[in-house]
């Protein structure tokens, strides 16, 4: 059973930059920069046939090709952080692509998406980090030139069941083209 989610992309050279932002957090665990990606719609286990009812209806999304911002990063969690990100800024066609994706996984009938969206490309995953740590790596490396790249596909991303991080791996792209 597939464990699937629709992402975009991050681009080489802008998961090389995010990459050399690794190190230097004790409790952290670095995501490797070819599983760098913003996720766009958890979709989680599916069944075949189901995975197949969703790849075929997000042929539906007509959008155009968007630009995407990194800027800055920052961490999940509050007191337990549980996450360090980069930001990614969420721009009208990002939003708009997000909730066109929601609302399609809803009429095939999964429930709807539990936290609001918070577009963001997952660096690490904490494990006992201290929230005093994770403020020290982040005034060190908080800040990096905002990187921007142009959106011309989303993907449909299966990964195995595991604590998260990767590999993942793309079963489908739709352009956008409209």
């Amino acid at each position: 059973m597939p464990r699937l989610f629709a992402g975009l992309e991050i681009p080489a050279e802008i998961g090389q930059s995010l990459s050399n932002l690794r190190g230097g957090l004790p409790g952290a665990r670095w995501i490797d920069p070819e599983n760098y990606h913003v996720t766009l719609r958890f979709i989680g286990d599916i069944d075949g046939m189901s995975a197949n009812e969703i790849a075929s209806m997000l042929f539906r999304v007509n959008r155009k090709p968007f630009e995407v911002k990194v800027q800055g990063l920052q961490s999940f969690g509050g007191k337990k952080p549980r996450a360090v990100v980069a930001s990614v800024e969420p721009s009208r066609p990002l939003i708009e692509l997000q909730a066109e994706l929601e609302r399609l996984m809803q009429r095939i009938g999964l429930d709807p998406e539990g936290r609001k969206f918070t577009p963001h490309v997952t660096l690490a995953r904490l494990h006992d980090a201290s929230s005093q740590d994770v403020a020290d790596y982040l005034s060190v490396r908080g800040y990096f030139p905002s990187r921007t790249f142009m959106a011309s596909r989303f993907v449909l991303f299966s990964s195995r069941a595991s604590t998260g991080g990767g590999p993942y791996v793309v079963e489908d792209s739709y352009a956008l083209s409209a």
